[in-house]
């Protein structure tokens, strides 16, 4: 079957979370950055994909809360198809509206400041949006 690995895409940090080979549980993996104005870190998500054996990517599509898509998402877009493109597997665009407020909320309750751990809320929100999409394909059958 395979890991699956998610990226909660941002302009400035890119959360990642990887599943176990089972695909039961989501666990934050690491935060990479870009600097302004350069691409979106392709390469090294293609890494992470041949360093942990991983399957299927899930990339988080920023839509409004009203559900429509603007310039994130299309942007979210492209990286998606990007690391598509480069991999060679399927990638999901999973509708990441509630993963940064879930993460946000997870971090209050484990003691975490928002401003000195906003890497770590990246990692948190690409663990919801993983563990959304994983338990909506074991429900699916």
């Amino acid at each position: 079957m395979g890991r699956a690995l998610a990226v909660d895409w941002g302009t400035k940090r890119f959360g990642v979370a990887i599943s176990d080979p089972g695909r039961l549980i989501a666990q934050p993996l690491l935060t990479l950055s870009r600097r302004a104005r350069h691409r979106a870190p392709v390469a090294a998500v293609i890494d992470l994909i041949r360093q942990y054996d991983v399957a299927e990517v899930v990339v988080g599509l920023p839509l409004t809360p009203g559900g429509e898509e603007g310039e994130a998402a299309a942007e979210a877009r492209a990286f998606g198809a990007a690391i598509a493109r480069r991999s060679g597997l399927g990638v999901v665009m999973w509708d990441e509206r509630l993963s940064t407020a879930l993460a946000r909320r997870a971090a209050r309750r484990a003691g975490v400041a928002d401003r000195r751990s906003r890497a770590r809320l990246d990692q948190m929100a690409a663990v919801a949006i993983l563990q959304h999409y994983l338990d909506a394909q074991r429900a699916r059958g």
